[in-house]
Order: C-alpha cells, then structure tokens, then sequence
C-alpha cells in the first residue's frame, strides 16, 4: 500500500544543485527544468543526501535492515530488492527577491501555486490547500493588505529593478497561502514573516525573477607558492539565493525486505524519525553552501 507527504525544503544558505558545466557565461550553473526553466533539486540528488543522512552507524541489526528497507540493498545487491521510499524532484514553491521596502519578497506566481495544489490534491489526498489566485496581469502583484512591501502610502512595488501595481482583487488569498506556507518553515519567526512579504506575480514576471535574480559568484584557485590565480582557474558559479523555498513528495510503498514487515505508512513515518532538522544539498559543502532546512507535512 502507497501513502505519500510533503517534505519541504527551506535554503539558509546560497544553495547550488548543480548541472555540470555549460557553454553560456555561467560555467557551473543550477538545474532547472527543461519546460519552466524554474530551478529544481534532482530526485536523485535529494534521495542520496537523504540515504546517506540515515546511514546508521552499525551495518548489522535491525535500524540497518530498516535503512535497506526504505533506500534499497548497496550497489552490489541492488537487484534484491527495490527501496519502500521515492521521491520527486524538489519543485519551486518561492523565490527571494530583492525588494526596496521589506529587504526581500517571497515571489511566487499562479502556475507554481497551481502545481502545488494539484500534487497535493492528487498524491497526499489534501484538499485543503487554498485557491488559486485569478489572471495576474504583467508588472501587476498580488500581496497583502498590510504588506510589508509596499512603497510609502501607495499601491506599488519595487522588487530588484522593476515596479510592479498592487492588485485589489483576491488579497484574501495571499494570507491563506501565507499560512500554507508556513509549513514549509521550521522557526515561527519566518513563518510570521511571510504574510507581509509573500507577493504573487505573472507566471512571466516570476520566471523573469528566477532566470536573473539568481547569484553568480566568481570563483578561483589560487597558486600556493605565488599566492596568484592559477592559468584557467577563474570560473563563474550559480546559487540559488538563501531563502528560497522547495518542495517534494516522498512516497512509502509497502517494504520488499523480509526482515522489514511496514506498509507505506510505516516507512514514511521511519524516514520522519530519522531526520534532521537541516541537510546539506548540493555542491559547496565545504564552504557553507546548500545548508538547508527540511521539515515534512502532517
């Protein structure tokens, strides 16, 4: 039997699940996805960080067993049997941009709010996530009454360099996303955070954010002796900002190890014992990047 949750996950630091190299400016770019160009955490990348954070300690016994049950047999007996978890790739929820008031707006947009909803509705049964905002028209925003965002006693929004007009209509709904949101976020501070600064804009405007609002960074290897750059050591590095909220579904099956009887609900509930409070994602490690903070839905 299949049972399935949320696990979300919540950047605080610069995080980059990288793609290889590129022949565009950026040499080490993020991954996104082919159709949205929305960037994305691989399935496979976040089920590795995953497999090796529940490592236990001992490889004999029955935490062990438990282990091989959920993430399936090591490489030399991977055709025992098949792992009780999988995952999906971590899609978009929100994305940081700079703002003039507020410091920073949690942007999100229709299209990603959609998706949400539907995998919600579809794979965890939960059909209590809120609406979905009416057409958003271009250079237009959708954010809360009282919100953080807002430029003097107007109407408007000035996130990065572009201006954007405040929408009367479905301001409700901002506030109950907010709220959903809240999930995705382990301390209260933040999740008091996102009323006043979550902002929903065109699916264009968000994608236009999520293309160009990212950090590049220039990295470089220095010569020890000579404490000078390296011949073609230079190269250029793509995070995606801190605070940038994903999500994925983790989805329990009824375990294949004989050793291991636990429907789909047990093993997802195995998995939500064992985790941390953060992972570490991506490249960078060894320089702070990728710390990320994970929580999964009730």
């Amino acid at each position: 039997m299949s049972d399935a949750k949320l696990l979300f996950i919540h950047a605080l630091t610069g995080l980059h699940p990288g793609s290889g190299s590129a022949l565009g400016v950026v040499d080490m770019p993020v991954q996104r996805e082919r159709h949205t160009r929305w960037p994305l955490i691989p399935g496979s990348s976040l089920k590795g960080v995953l497999r090796d954070t529940c490592r236990p300690g001992d490889s004999h016994g029955d935490e062990h067993e438990k282990w091989l049950a959920a993430f399936g047999p090591e490489t030399n007996n991977a055709s025992d049997f098949a792992g009780a978890l999988a995952l999906t790739d971590a899609r978009l929820l929100a994305f940081p941009v700079r703002s003039l008031h507020g410091v920073f707006a949690w942007a999100t947009c229709p299209a990603a709010l959609a998706r949400a909803k539907r995998d919600a509705n579809l794979l965890l049964k939960n059909t209590d996530t809120p609406d979905i905002p009416s057409s958003i028209e271009r250079e237009k925003a959708l954010c809360a009454n009282d919100s953080n965002l807002v430029i003097g006693e107007g109407n408007r929004l000035l996130l990065e360099e572009f201006e954007f007009q405040c929408v009367d209509a479905d301001q409700e709904i901002v506030g109950q996303w907010a709220e959903w949101l809240a999930q995705a976020v382990q301390d209260e501070a933040t999740q008091k955070r996102l009323e006043g600064h979550l902002v929903i804009l065109h699916d264009d405007d968000f994608t236009y954010f999520t293309r160009h609002a990212t950090e590049v960074i220039a990295r470089v290897g220095l010569d020890y002796e000579t404490k000078t750059a390296k011949d073609g050591a230079l190269f250029y590095e793509e995070f995606l900002p801190a605070e940038t909220l994903f999500y994925a579904v983790v989805m329990g099956s009824d375990s294949r190890n004989d050793k291991v009887p636990r429907d789909g609900k047990g093993m997802l509930a195995w998995l939500e014992d064992k985790l941390p409070q953060t992972l570490q994602i991506g490249g960078d490690q060894t320089i702070g990047k990728g710390i990320c903070a994970i929580k999964i839905s009730q």
